[in-house]
Order: structure tokens, then C-alpha cells, then sequence
């Protein structure tokens, strides 16, 4: 029986057997923080980035502010939220189906109830449970802690929507929990930066083969230029143009975390596909994604049942078709997102 193995070419001309691409996603808080909720945020990227190959290190950067800042949004959330408490206290609206406890699943009539209800009971031994864990020392800690905090995922889940955080709207746990590795720098200007900065030298140093950049900081170029000058790819996720001219791949971050690669609002989730091609090309009609000087063939699927497909010589395909074919006269109209 014969067996058919792939094989790939290295950084040095020698092709090899199967080889899964590494990709490094660093993530400048600071500069690009979530615009929703920061698990899907995270989830949406790493979902894009995934499609690099094997996510080897996802890592965000920020100092206390970001942590401790809240975005209009989630201001805005809890004015809706404080406002229909408000009213269901007076009487004047009510809920159609009752709260029910995300841990014992208590049934409550208004939200207020259920946070009382939350409070007296689930927190307190919550508390009683933490004062225990403290007692503890060594292997009994460690086992006390796995079995009744952080294997309680059912108590975390109902306090992130009943219970208000002390500063900020829980960033930072929220990204951990999505497997980010959150780093919280000093205090100082750059220094967010120049940790990154540190991260993406030893991530370059360190056999990784993607680097995904999640930033619009024009002084990122120059590491940029570095990854480019010892063959790695580098995918840029931002709004501006500052970093799209040192980036193999460029993608939008308003477009990744809305569309591309986000909810959309019916529960299934938008695929974006890259597959390495023999050719290189440039491109700039494809709305939220760009594929600039780099061997990337872009697949964006999840729109209508339809797939785009850049070609070097006909542009952007649907289903093998080029553009004239769809009747389009400009890349302006190509605006299926």
C-alpha cells in the first residue's frame, strides 16, 4: 500500500514533510481594544488567526487604564439595564419569561430579585469557600481551589452578568478566559509597545512563521520589516493604513469582529479561509480583507452561499467567475459585506 505524503518547502529551499505554520497573535490593547464583548473579540480573532495554521502564542498588552476604562458601549448597556430594573420595580414592565439562577435555577420574578437572591446566598459561600482556600496551604490548597473556584464555571458565568465589576467591565478575565495570556505593563508611555515589542523579537527568535499584529501603531513597522526581511508572514488586524504597507495580509478589525469572522446574529459564524498560492499579488477590493505582497490566495465563504476567491489575473472570483461576469463595472461595486 503506497502512502502519499505533502510536502513543503522550508525557509531554506528543502522541502519537507507536513509542516503546520506557527503563528504568534499579539494584541495592543492600548491601541485596539475589543468594540463588543471581549470573549467573542477574541474568539472572532483567533478564529481568523487559526486560518494561518497552529496558534502557538495569544498574548494582549495594555497598562491599568485599558483595564479600568469603560467604552460607551458598556455604559450604555447598563443604563438600559438599570432603567428596566427601574421599571419593573414600579410595576410598569415585566419580563415575559421569569430570571432563573444561572447556579441552583431559582426562578425570579425581576432582576433585582435575582441579584438579592444571587448575593445572599451563592456569593456568601462563595466567600465562605474563598476564606477556606486561604487556610490551605500546598497540594490541599491546589485541590480546593481546581474543585470548588475554578471548577465552578456555573457560579463565574452568573456572576459576570449579575454582579457589577469594582473598575472596569471585566476585560482582562474575559480575554482569559478565552485563552488570551493578558499582560499588564507599567504605567509609563510605550510601554505597552516596548513589551510587545519584546514578545515579537522572541516569537521571531523562537521558530514561529506567522506573525498576526492586532494594531494600527505606525512604530511597529520597523519589526514589521524585520519579520518580512527573515521570510515570515506578517498579517496586520486594524482601521488605518499605517502598518498595511509592511503587512503580507492586511484585515480589518472593525470587519473581523462585525463580519468576517463574528456572530451574525442567527448563531452561525463566517469563515475566512487563506491558502498559500505559487504567485503574488495585490489586491484592494476585497472589503476588510487585502492580500498585499505576499503568496496568499483569499477565500471568504459564509456570505449567500457564495466564495471569493482572488486571482492575479481576473481579479476576484465568485464561484470561478470573474467580475465582469457579474455584471460589475468597479471594485466599488463589490460590496456583498
Amino acid at each position: 500500500m503506497e502512502i502519499e505524503t505533502e510536502m513543503f518547502k522550508n525557509k531554506d529551499g528543502v522541502y519537507t514533510a507536513n509542516h503546520h505554520h506557527k503563528v504568534a497573535v499579539l494584541w495592543d490593547l492600548d491601541n485596539k481594544p475589543p468594540t463588543g464583548p471581549p470573549y467573542d473579540a477574541a474568539l472572532a480573532l483567533h478564529n481568523a488567526a487559526s486560518r494561518f495554521g497552529d496558534i502557538c502564542h495569544f498574548a494582549a498588552f495594555a497598562n491599568r487604564h485599558a483595564f479600568s476604562h469603560l467604552p460607551n458601549w458598556v455604559l450604555e448597556k447598563r443604563r438600559e439595564r438599570k432603567q428596566l430594573d427601574i421599571l419593573e420595580r414600579k410595576g410598569l414592565s415585566s419580563s415575559e419569561s421569569p430570571y432563573i439562577c444561572g447556579v441552583c435555577g431559582r426562578k425570579c420574578t425581576t432582576n433585582i430579585d435575582l441579584k438579592k437572591h444571587f448575593k445572599n446566598l451563592h456569593q456568601r459561600e462563595r466567600e465562605k469557600k474563598l476564606g477556606r482556600m486561604r487556610s490551605l496551604k500546598g497540594k490541599k490548597r491546589q485541590k480546593y481551589r481546581e474543585r470548588f473556584i475554578s471548577g465552578n464555571l456555573k457560579y463565574d458565568e452568573a456572576a459576570k452578568e449579575l454582579l457589577t465589576p469594582k473598575a472596569g467591565y471585566g476585560l482582562a478575565s474575559e480575554l482569559r478566559r478565552a485563552g488570551v495570556y493578558v499582560r499588564t505593563v507599567e504605567d509609563k508611555p510605550q510601554a505597552a509597545d516596548a513589551a510587545l515589542k519584546r514578545q515579537m523579537q522572541h516569537c521571531m527568535g523562537n521558530g514561529v512563521d506567522c506573525v498576526l499584529l492586532v494594531s494600527d501603531d505606525s512604530d511597529f513597522s520597523e519589526m514589521l520589516r524585520r519579520a518580512r526581511s527573515i521570510d515570515l508572514q506578517t498579517v496586520v488586524v486594524g482601521d488605518g493604513g499605517a502598518l498595511r504597507r509592511h503587512a503580507d495580509v492586511w484585515m480589518s478589525w472593525r470587519h473581523l469582529q462585525s463580519e468576517l469572522c463574528g456572530f451574525d446574529g442567527e448563531g452561525s459564524m463566517h469563515n475566512l479561509d487563506f491558502e498559500e498560492s505559487d504567485y503574488e499579488s495585490e489586491s484592494d477590493g476585497l472589503d476588510g480583507v487585502e492580500v498585499l505582497r505576499s503568496g496568499f490566495s483569499v477565500s471568504v465563504s459564509g456570505f449567500s452561499g457564495m466564495d471569493v476567491e482572488f486571482d492575479e489575473r481576473n481579479g476576484f472570483r465568485i464561484l470561478g467567475r470573474s467580475v465582469e461576469d457579474l455584471g460589475w463595472e468597479s471594485d466599488e461595486e463589490m460590496d456583498f459585506f
